[in-house]
Protein backbone atom coordinates (compact mmCIF):
# COMPACT_ATOMS: atom_id res chain seq x y z
CA UNK A 1 0.00 0.00 0.00
CA UNK A 2 1.14 3.32 -0.76
CA UNK A 3 -0.18 6.68 0.57
CA UNK A 4 -1.38 9.38 -2.10
CA UNK A 5 -4.30 11.71 -2.55
CA UNK A 6 -7.16 11.32 -4.79
CA UNK A 7 -5.65 13.57 -7.36
CA UNK A 8 -2.24 11.69 -7.41
CA UNK A 9 -3.83 8.18 -7.52
CA UNK A 10 -5.33 9.53 -10.44
CA UNK A 11 -2.57 10.79 -12.14
CA UNK A 12 -0.94 7.10 -11.52
CA UNK A 13 -3.44 5.36 -12.58
CA UNK A 14 -3.47 7.21 -16.35
CA UNK A 15 0.04 6.81 -16.04
CA UNK A 16 0.30 3.05 -15.79
CA UNK A 17 -2.66 2.60 -18.14
CA UNK A 18 -0.42 4.90 -20.74
CA UNK A 19 2.71 2.79 -19.81
CA UNK A 20 1.07 -0.58 -20.50
CA UNK A 21 -1.14 0.62 -23.64
CA UNK A 22 0.22 3.07 -26.25
CA UNK A 23 -3.05 3.25 -27.71
CA UNK A 24 -3.91 5.32 -24.46
CA UNK A 25 -3.89 9.08 -25.04
CA UNK A 26 -5.07 12.28 -23.08
CA UNK A 27 -6.72 15.57 -24.54
CA UNK A 28 -8.02 18.55 -22.65
CA UNK A 29 -7.46 22.04 -22.01
CA UNK A 30 -4.53 22.95 -20.26
CA UNK A 31 -3.00 19.20 -19.93
CA UNK A 32 0.32 20.60 -21.27
CA UNK A 33 0.58 22.60 -17.81
CA UNK A 34 -0.64 19.68 -15.89
CA UNK A 35 -4.22 20.28 -15.98
CA UNK A 36 -6.16 22.76 -14.33
CA UNK A 37 -6.11 21.46 -10.85
CA UNK A 38 -2.75 19.43 -11.59
CA UNK A 39 -4.11 16.26 -12.26
CA UNK A 40 -1.83 15.71 -15.24
CA UNK A 41 1.27 17.18 -13.56
CA UNK A 42 4.69 15.62 -14.88
CA UNK A 43 2.83 13.32 -17.59
CA UNK A 44 3.52 15.53 -20.95
CA UNK A 45 7.51 15.19 -20.06
CA UNK A 46 6.95 11.40 -19.80
CA UNK A 47 4.75 10.97 -22.68
CA UNK A 48 5.61 14.21 -25.39
CA UNK A 49 2.87 16.52 -26.20
CA UNK A 50 1.24 13.73 -28.69
CA UNK A 51 -0.08 11.84 -25.95
CA UNK A 52 -1.03 14.32 -23.82
CA UNK A 53 -2.68 16.68 -26.00
CA UNK A 54 -3.37 20.25 -25.47
CA UNK A 55 -6.81 21.32 -27.23
CA UNK A 56 -8.26 24.81 -27.78
CA UNK A 57 -11.14 25.84 -25.90
CA UNK A 58 -13.58 23.83 -27.62
CA UNK A 59 -15.45 21.33 -25.68
CA UNK A 60 -17.72 20.07 -28.56
CA UNK A 61 -14.32 19.79 -30.90
CA UNK A 62 -12.43 18.15 -28.38
CA UNK A 63 -15.40 15.45 -27.54
CA UNK A 64 -16.12 15.10 -31.10
CA UNK A 65 -12.84 14.32 -32.49
CA UNK A 66 -12.27 11.88 -29.14
CA UNK A 67 -15.40 9.81 -30.26
CA UNK A 68 -13.89 9.49 -33.73
CA UNK A 69 -10.09 8.35 -32.36
CA UNK A 70 -11.96 6.17 -29.87
CA UNK A 71 -13.58 4.33 -33.47
CA UNK A 72 -10.68 4.00 -34.98
CA UNK A 73 -9.10 1.89 -32.13
CA UNK A 74 -7.15 4.07 -29.91
CA UNK A 75 -8.62 5.22 -26.20
CA UNK A 76 -8.67 8.64 -25.63
CA UNK A 77 -9.08 10.13 -21.87
CA UNK A 78 -11.19 13.46 -22.52
CA UNK A 79 -10.47 15.84 -19.66
CA UNK A 80 -13.65 18.58 -19.75
CA UNK A 81 -12.22 20.33 -16.56
CA UNK A 82 -15.33 20.72 -15.02
CA UNK A 83 -18.50 18.40 -15.48
CA UNK A 84 -20.87 21.92 -16.38
CA UNK A 85 -18.15 23.06 -19.59
CA UNK A 86 -19.09 19.47 -20.94
CA UNK A 87 -22.63 20.36 -21.65
CA UNK A 88 -20.73 22.40 -24.47
CA UNK A 89 -20.19 18.56 -26.18
CA UNK A 90 -23.25 17.02 -24.58
CA UNK A 91 -24.59 15.51 -28.09
CA UNK A 92 -20.90 13.82 -29.09
CA UNK A 93 -21.83 12.13 -26.14
CA UNK A 94 -25.42 11.16 -25.94
CA UNK A 95 -25.81 10.87 -29.34
CA UNK A 96 -22.55 9.71 -30.84
CA UNK A 97 -20.46 7.98 -28.46
CA UNK A 98 -23.16 6.39 -26.32
CA UNK A 99 -24.81 5.19 -29.33
CA UNK A 100 -22.40 3.97 -31.89
CA UNK A 101 -22.29 0.63 -30.93
CA UNK A 102 -25.88 -0.18 -30.86
CA UNK A 103 -26.20 1.84 -34.14
CA UNK A 104 -23.49 -0.08 -36.17
CA UNK A 105 -24.45 -3.10 -34.41
CA UNK A 106 -21.53 -4.00 -32.62
CA UNK A 107 -18.79 -2.85 -35.27
CA UNK A 108 -18.10 -0.19 -33.60
CA UNK A 109 -17.19 0.60 -30.54
CA UNK A 110 -16.11 4.05 -28.44
CA UNK A 111 -13.81 2.99 -25.22
CA UNK A 112 -13.74 6.57 -24.39
CA UNK A 113 -13.16 8.26 -20.90
CA UNK A 114 -15.04 11.53 -20.31
CA UNK A 115 -13.18 13.24 -16.89
CA UNK A 116 -15.82 15.73 -15.48
CA UNK A 117 -15.11 17.20 -12.08
CA UNK A 118 -18.28 17.10 -10.07
CA UNK A 119 -19.44 19.07 -6.82
CA UNK A 120 -19.60 22.58 -4.88
CA UNK A 121 -16.27 23.49 -4.08
CA UNK A 122 -15.42 26.88 -2.62
CA UNK A 123 -16.87 29.21 -3.76
CA UNK A 124 -17.38 28.09 -7.14
CA UNK A 125 -20.75 29.66 -8.04
CA UNK A 126 -23.57 28.19 -10.03
CA UNK A 127 -21.75 27.21 -13.45
CA UNK A 128 -18.67 25.53 -12.10
CA UNK A 129 -20.69 23.62 -8.99
CA UNK A 130 -23.24 21.20 -10.47
CA UNK A 131 -23.47 17.41 -9.60
CA UNK A 132 -24.53 15.81 -12.96
CA UNK A 133 -24.27 12.77 -12.61
CA UNK A 134 -27.92 11.57 -13.12
CA UNK A 135 -28.26 12.78 -16.35
CA UNK A 136 -25.89 10.42 -17.81
CA UNK A 137 -27.10 7.38 -15.97
CA UNK A 138 -30.50 8.07 -18.22
CA UNK A 139 -28.60 7.40 -21.14
CA UNK A 140 -27.92 3.91 -22.76
CA UNK A 141 -24.60 3.04 -23.30
CA UNK A 142 -22.46 5.19 -20.83
CA UNK A 143 -21.22 3.84 -17.84
CA UNK A 144 -20.78 6.21 -15.14
CA UNK A 145 -18.29 6.25 -12.03
CA UNK A 146 -18.07 8.59 -9.19
CA UNK A 147 -15.05 7.32 -6.97
CA UNK A 148 -15.02 8.47 -2.97
CA UNK A 149 -11.33 7.33 -1.98
CA UNK A 150 -7.90 7.63 -3.43
CA UNK A 151 -8.12 3.72 -3.80
CA UNK A 152 -11.12 3.34 -5.96
CA UNK A 153 -10.11 6.76 -7.64
CA UNK A 154 -7.02 4.41 -9.15
CA UNK A 155 -9.11 1.34 -9.43
CA UNK A 156 -11.93 2.46 -11.46
CA UNK A 157 -9.93 5.27 -13.63
CA UNK A 158 -7.66 1.83 -14.77
CA UNK A 159 -11.53 -0.21 -15.01
CA UNK A 160 -12.75 2.77 -17.28
CA UNK A 161 -9.85 3.37 -19.35
CA UNK A 162 -10.00 -0.89 -20.56
CA UNK A 163 -13.66 -0.93 -20.91
CA UNK A 164 -14.85 -1.27 -24.32
CA UNK A 165 -17.69 1.46 -23.66
CA UNK A 166 -18.09 5.19 -23.20
CA UNK A 167 -17.32 5.86 -19.51
CA UNK A 168 -18.63 9.36 -17.84
CA UNK A 169 -16.06 9.74 -15.01
CA UNK A 170 -17.14 12.07 -12.03
CA UNK A 171 -14.56 13.19 -10.06
CA UNK A 172 -15.32 14.93 -7.02
CA UNK A 173 -13.40 18.46 -6.82
CA UNK A 174 -12.89 19.05 -3.30
CA UNK A 175 -11.59 15.59 -2.92
CA UNK A 176 -8.30 16.16 -4.64
CA UNK A 177 -6.45 16.90 -1.81
CA UNK A 178 -8.23 13.97 0.09
CA UNK A 179 -5.30 10.82 1.17
CA UNK A 180 -5.67 7.38 1.59
CA UNK A 181 -4.15 3.59 1.38
CA UNK A 182 -3.80 2.80 -2.19
CA UNK A 183 -2.96 -0.71 -3.53
CA UNK A 184 0.62 -0.74 -5.47
CA UNK A 185 0.87 -2.21 -8.82
CA UNK A 186 -2.24 -3.75 -10.47
CA UNK A 187 -5.31 -2.40 -8.78
CA UNK A 188 -8.96 -2.52 -10.72
CA UNK A 189 -12.13 -1.93 -9.26
CA UNK A 190 -14.93 -3.61 -11.05
CA UNK A 191 -18.04 -1.65 -12.41
CA UNK A 192 -21.14 -2.25 -10.39
CA UNK A 193 -19.71 -3.85 -7.28
CA UNK A 194 -20.54 -1.27 -4.21
CA UNK A 195 -18.16 -0.99 -1.32
CA UNK A 196 -19.43 -1.15 2.03
CA UNK A 197 -17.99 1.21 4.14
CA UNK A 198 -19.62 0.17 7.75
CA UNK A 199 -21.80 -2.15 8.54
CA UNK A 200 -25.17 -1.80 10.58
CA UNK A 201 -28.02 -3.27 11.46
CA UNK A 202 -30.73 -0.33 11.53
CA UNK A 203 -30.53 1.87 8.73
CA UNK A 204 -29.34 1.32 5.48
CA UNK A 205 -27.28 5.02 3.92
CA UNK A 206 -26.55 4.66 0.44
CA UNK A 207 -24.17 7.00 -1.44
CA UNK A 208 -21.30 8.21 -3.56
CA UNK A 209 -18.59 10.57 -3.95
CA UNK A 210 -17.85 13.21 -2.16
CA UNK A 211 -21.50 12.75 0.00
CA UNK A 212 -20.13 9.06 1.24
CA UNK A 213 -17.44 11.34 3.33
CA UNK A 214 -20.82 13.33 5.11
CA UNK A 215 -22.51 10.07 5.83
CA UNK A 216 -20.04 8.40 7.30
CA UNK A 217 -19.43 11.18 9.37
CA UNK A 218 -23.73 11.36 10.38
CA UNK A 219 -23.02 7.33 11.20
CA UNK A 220 -20.36 7.73 13.51
CA UNK A 221 -22.80 10.31 15.03
CA UNK A 222 -25.64 8.62 15.19
CA UNK A 223 -23.37 4.76 16.15
CA UNK A 224 -22.67 6.90 19.78
CA UNK A 225 -26.73 6.81 19.84
CA UNK A 226 -27.00 3.26 19.79
CA UNK A 227 -28.15 3.81 15.44
CA UNK A 228 -26.10 1.39 13.56
CA UNK A 229 -25.55 2.26 10.02
CA UNK A 230 -25.14 0.32 6.76
CA UNK A 231 -23.36 2.81 4.92
CA UNK A 232 -22.50 1.78 1.45
CA UNK A 233 -20.62 3.87 -1.43
CA UNK A 234 -22.01 2.88 -5.04
CA UNK A 235 -18.81 3.68 -6.68
CA UNK A 236 -20.62 3.43 -9.85
CA UNK A 237 -24.02 4.88 -10.95
CA UNK A 238 -24.31 3.08 -13.89
CA UNK A 239 -23.97 0.05 -13.30
CA UNK A 240 -25.37 -0.18 -9.79
CA UNK A 241 -25.00 -2.83 -7.15
CA UNK A 242 -28.64 -3.67 -6.70
CA UNK A 243 -27.44 -6.57 -4.86
CA UNK A 244 -25.82 -5.45 -2.17
CA UNK A 245 -27.73 -2.49 -1.95
CA UNK A 246 -31.41 -4.29 -1.69
CA UNK A 247 -30.12 -7.43 0.32
CA UNK A 248 -28.97 -4.60 3.36
CA UNK A 249 -32.53 -2.47 2.88
CA UNK A 250 -34.64 -5.66 2.99
CA UNK A 251 -32.48 -6.41 6.20
CA UNK A 252 -32.68 -3.50 8.16
CA UNK A 253 -36.13 -2.06 6.88
CA UNK A 254 -34.83 1.07 6.36
CA UNK A 255 -33.27 2.99 3.63
CA UNK A 256 -32.07 6.44 2.95
CA UNK A 257 -30.45 7.51 -0.29
CA UNK A 258 -28.11 10.64 -0.03
CA UNK A 259 -26.72 12.98 -2.70
CA UNK A 260 -25.64 16.08 -3.14
CA UNK A 261 -27.14 16.87 -6.34
CA UNK A 262 -30.60 18.35 -6.85
CA UNK A 263 -32.89 15.78 -5.23
CA UNK A 264 -35.65 16.16 -8.22
CA UNK A 265 -34.98 13.75 -10.60
CA UNK A 266 -32.07 12.83 -9.10
CA UNK A 267 -30.04 9.23 -9.19
CA UNK A 268 -31.45 8.39 -5.51
CA UNK A 269 -34.86 8.53 -7.11
CA UNK A 270 -34.10 5.16 -9.21
CA UNK A 271 -32.23 3.61 -5.89
CA UNK A 272 -35.20 4.37 -3.80
CA UNK A 273 -38.09 2.98 -6.44
CA UNK A 274 -35.83 0.03 -6.73
CA UNK A 275 -36.14 -0.53 -2.77
CA UNK A 276 -39.71 0.71 -2.75
CA UNK A 277 -40.36 -1.94 -5.37
CA UNK A 278 -38.43 -4.98 -4.05
CA UNK A 279 -38.47 -5.12 -0.33
CA UNK A 280 -40.62 -3.74 2.30
CA UNK A 281 -38.55 -1.09 3.27
CA UNK A 282 -39.06 2.55 4.85
CA UNK A 283 -37.20 4.41 2.02
CA UNK A 284 -36.18 8.06 2.30
CA UNK A 285 -34.05 10.46 0.22
CA UNK A 286 -31.86 13.56 0.70
CA UNK A 287 -30.58 15.76 -2.13
CA UNK A 288 -30.38 19.74 -2.35
CA UNK A 289 -33.28 22.19 -2.90
CA UNK A 290 -34.07 22.74 -6.77
CA UNK A 291 -31.83 26.08 -6.56
CA UNK A 292 -28.61 27.27 -8.52
CA UNK A 293 -25.42 26.88 -6.45
CA UNK A 294 -24.53 30.33 -4.95
CA UNK A 295 -21.03 32.55 -4.87
CA UNK A 296 -21.43 33.55 -1.13
CA UNK A 297 -20.45 30.77 1.19
CA UNK A 298 -23.66 31.36 3.36
CA UNK A 299 -25.61 30.55 0.16
CA UNK A 300 -23.80 27.99 -0.92
CA UNK A 301 -24.39 25.98 2.48
CA UNK A 302 -27.47 26.39 1.77
CA UNK A 303 -27.98 23.62 -0.56
CA UNK A 304 -25.40 21.60 1.19
CA UNK A 305 -27.05 18.11 2.67
CA UNK A 306 -24.59 18.04 5.57
CA UNK A 307 -23.97 15.43 8.58
CA UNK A 308 -26.34 16.69 10.38
CA UNK A 309 -29.27 16.88 7.92
CA UNK A 310 -28.38 13.11 7.44
CA UNK A 311 -28.23 11.81 10.82
CA UNK A 312 -31.53 13.98 11.68
CA UNK A 313 -33.20 11.88 8.78
CA UNK A 314 -31.94 8.89 9.98
CA UNK A 315 -32.95 9.26 13.57
CA UNK A 316 -36.78 10.24 12.36
CA UNK A 317 -36.87 6.52 10.43
CA UNK A 318 -36.17 5.55 14.06
CA UNK A 319 -38.80 7.47 15.52
CA UNK A 320 -36.28 9.22 17.37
Amino acid sequence: MARMTYLAAARAALAEEMRRDPLVWAVGEDLGRGGVFGQYAGLVEEFGPERISDAPISEAAILGASVGAALMGTRPVVEMRFSDFALCAVDELVNQAAKARFMFGGQGRVPLVVREPIGMWRSSAAQHSQSLEAWYAHIPGLVVACPATPADNKGLLKSAIRCDDPVVYMEHKNLWPLEGEVPEGEHLVPFGVARRVRAGGDVTIVSWSQQVHVCAEAAEALAGEGIGVDLIDLRTLWPWDRVMVLESAARTGRLLVCHEAVAVAGFGAEIAATVAEHTSAKVRRLGAPRAPVGYAPPVEDAVRVGAAAVAATARSMMGR
